[in-house]
């Protein structure tokens, strides 16, 4: 019984290690199977997923994340996008925007990943618009044995990292990842830190030179290969050919060369319960190539694929159309450092692209996004504003166009508040910054834009409903419609598929609202959204400021007064000189006046900008183009300056020495081109006319009646 003893004593240790009831003594001699042993694969799975929560485990919590998404070109594909992500439990206030071509979420990472969301985008063709990046000098076998799992469960784990969207390994062995943009600092730190742990030593990403087809592209391809078929059939049928199986395997090629993403859009709309247009025309498609009517399936393939390629390209030029009107940002500043008070140096104006810091008599140039509340900066002619700030030292005049509409610069001294995005026309200034980033009232405009241009209007809530109810009820009612045709009941049901397709229906309302939006912002007006657009068809009042809307708002010069003892043209050319290399609008009009009347620009010497205009030298003495002010002037000028206020022109004076040499008055009231149709059209649609203007009452009647409005409605305010 020794042997017997050994023996049962061996396989009660084995059970044990597995974990199970030790055995009762056995009556017989018969010998046990030995347990099976896990196959490895189980054992990576599980190595993977105790990895996979130790590295997530400390980087948790909910985080705001958007990023771009392709394909993203119907807002009836948006809002079932929305509601697919929606079924997640770990994502909440979901915005995914047609117009803007992206996604938005909120994002529990206690609860789940990023990827998941991306992984349904992605199965309803909207992949995420950004570069792969490589992690440099890693592969991904090495990266699979340090954890013990297999290459094919890396990239599962890669994508359950804060911040990855995908994780690809191509046949090279190189790792492939799709991150994010624009990540907040604590997300960013929690990336890398996650990535580190994954990798195991510091790492380097750099962008992926590997090309890719977008989604666009394939549509194009495909369309265009299907387009050859047709041509084939449509040849072969028009020479008597009519064999089956020749025509029906071209279709068939066709068709799914063309139709490929169109069925894999449908069916991911199938799994994850959306009725899109796309199961109609799909379930049109199908029957079509059933019935052999294989030149119908590959039209509808066609048009399909082409509609929503032209529906794409608008909406991308609308996308880039409005971005370009809110980008207003420089990318650096001029920052000013203690020692730079008091003694002001002259260096290389603002650069627009991004550099590395650089500290030059006092000035140190620095990326926008390294400015902070309370410091001081220096703002030159012609340079976009970096920041809200108050002046605290210099004058000049300012574009508030972005901001407010008026085409005129304002002037602006000590005291004055700036806002981040304008053009300082004239300067320098010295600011003291009071607001950055987010804070700025640019920033607070622009956030405005995005948010309120993707609430669906009232019209669009209600027809995205009815479709919602619509498509199921073609689905069915087509069919029970054939069920009362026996004869061609198949082909009624395709019909009533393919023609009660809503499509048109959805980008009734979207479409038109993202291009009127674009429209607005290239020429120049921010509209909050879509339903601003809409509120403005119940219009019955407009108010119109002269200057600027009216009018161009480009002035020319009115009359040069001189002073005692001067010439037209010796105070022309002296004044052109000055302005020689100013971007000031009067100074345009000076220049273009001089070129005009075939007089050339003198050149003056130590040309600078000052407190309230531009200085230089001309023959050993000062000369000066400043703002008009009644000190220092002779009685006849003065009395000129006094009537162009009244009228609400602007001036300068021309001063040589401290004397003054000649008065330029400048008149705003230039018709703007079409301004004068304008009023007529508003009038013929219902719509009353009313003209406010801070501007002499008698300048005000002079433009109403050029335009065409009647004396109840000249108003003069003090508006703006």
């Amino acid at each position: 019984m020794s042997s017997e003893f050994e023996e049962g004593e061996f396989l009660s240790l084995e059970e044990e290690e597995e974990d199970l009831p030790k055995p009762k003594p056995r009556r017989t001699m018969k010998k046990p199977k030995p347990p099976k042993q896990p196959k490895p694969k189980v054992v990576k799975e599980i190595t993977a997923e105790v990895v996979d929560m130790e590295v997530l485990g400390d980087y948790g919590g909910s985080h705001q994340v958007c990023w771009p998404i392709q394909d993203m070109d119907c807002p009836d594909c948006a809002s079932k996008a929305a509601k697919a992500i929606g079924r997640l439990g770990h994502v909440s206030e979901i915005n995914v925007s047609a117009t803007n071509g992206s996604v938005s979420i909120i994002v529990d990472l206690d609860k789940g990943g990023m990827s998941e969301v991306s992984s349904i985008l992605r199965s309803l063709g909207h992949s995420p618009d950004i570069i792969h990046q490589e992690i440099k000098g890693v592969k991904a076998e090495a990266i699979a044995q340090r954890h013990n799992i297999s290459t094919k469960g890396l990239p599962r784990l890669f994508r359950r990292q804060p911040g990855v969207l995908d994780c690809e390994i191509d046949k090279e062995g190189r790792i492939l990842l799709q991150i994010a943009p624009d990540l907040k600092p604590e997300f960013r730190k929690a990336l890398d830190e996650a990535l580190k742990s994954v990798i195991g030593s510091t790492y380097q990403l750099s962008e992926s030179k590997s090309r890719r087809i977008t989604p666009g592209q394939w549509r194009l391809i495909g369309s265009g290969v299907s387009f050859i078929f047709l041509i084939l059939i449509l040849g072969l049928k028009f020479v008597g050919v009519t064999n089956p199986y020749l025509i029906g395997g071209l279709g068939a090629l066709g068709v799914l060369a063309g139709g490929m993403k169109m069925f894999s859009h449908a069916v991911a709309n199938l799994r994850n319960r959306q009725m899109g247009f796309r199961v109609l025309t799909s379930l049109a498609v199908l029957g079509a190539s059933y019935l052999g009517h294989w030149d119908e399936a590959l039209m509808v393939v066609i048009l399909v694929s082409w509609t929503e390629h032209m529906e794409a390209e608008a909406l991308i030029k609308a996308r880039k159309a409005m971005q370009g009107g809110l980008d207003r940002l420089p990318r650096t500043a001029r920052r000013i450092t203690k020692s730079a008070f008091g003694a002001m140096s002259v260096i290389s104006s603002m650069s627009l692209a991004p550099t590395n810091s650089k500290e030059s008599d006092g000035f140190e140039e620095i990326p926008v996004d390294l400015l902070m509340k309370g410091d001081t900066i220096e703002i030159r002619s012609g340079e976009f504003i970096p920041a809200d700030g108050i002046i605290i030292s210099g004058t000049g005049s300012v574009n508030k166009a972005p901001l407010t509409g008026e085409s005129v610069p304002f002037d602006v001294a000590k005291g004055d508040e700036l806002q981040a995005g304008l053009t300082l026309i004239r300067g320098p200034v010295t600011l003291k910054v009071v607001a950055v980033g987010e804070d700025t009232r640019l920033s607070g405009l622009i956030q405005a834009v995005h948010t309120y241009r993707e609430q669906p209007t009232r019209l669009q809530g209600m027809l995205e409903n009815f479709t919602s109810i619509w498509v199921p009820f073609v689905l069915v009612g087509a069919v029970v419609a054939g069920f009362f045709q026996p004869e061609n009941g198949l082909n009624t049901v395709l019909l009533l598929w393919v023609v009660a397709c809503p499509c048109a229906l959805l980008l009734a309302a979207p479409v038109p609202h993202a291009a009127g939006l674009a429209s607005a912002s290239k020429n120049g007006a921010i509209a909050r959204g879509g339903d601003v657009l809409e509120a403005l068809a119940k219009v019955n009042l407009a108010l119109l400021d002269k200057t600027g809307t009216l009018t161009s708002g480009k002035p020319r010069i009115g009359e040069i007064i001189l002073g005692k003892g001067y010439k037209r043209t010796t105070a022309l050319e002296l004044a052109a000189g000055l302005e020689a290399s100013s971007n000031h609008p009067y100074a345009q009009s000076i220049i273009e006046l001089t070129k005009k009347e075939g007089l050339t620009p003198v050149k003056i010497s130590g040309l600078k900008d000052g407190e309230s205009g531009v200085h230089g030298r001309f023959s050993g003495k000062t000369v000066e183009m400043v703002r008009a002010t009644k000190e220092g002037l002779s009685p006849k000028l003065d009395k000129a300056l006094a009537e162009a206020f009244a009228q609400g022109h602007g001036a300068s004076v021309l001063k040589k020495d401290g004397k003054s040499v000649a008065l330029f008055t400048f008149v705003h009231d230039d018709l703007r081109p079409g301004a004068v149709e304008l009023v007529k059209d508003l009038h013929s649609h219902g719509i009353n006319v009313e003209m406010l203007s801070g501007d002499n009452q008698d300048a005000v009647n002079a433009l109403a009646t050029e335009i065409g409005l009647p004396e109840a409605s000249r108003r003069q305010s003090r508006v703006g």
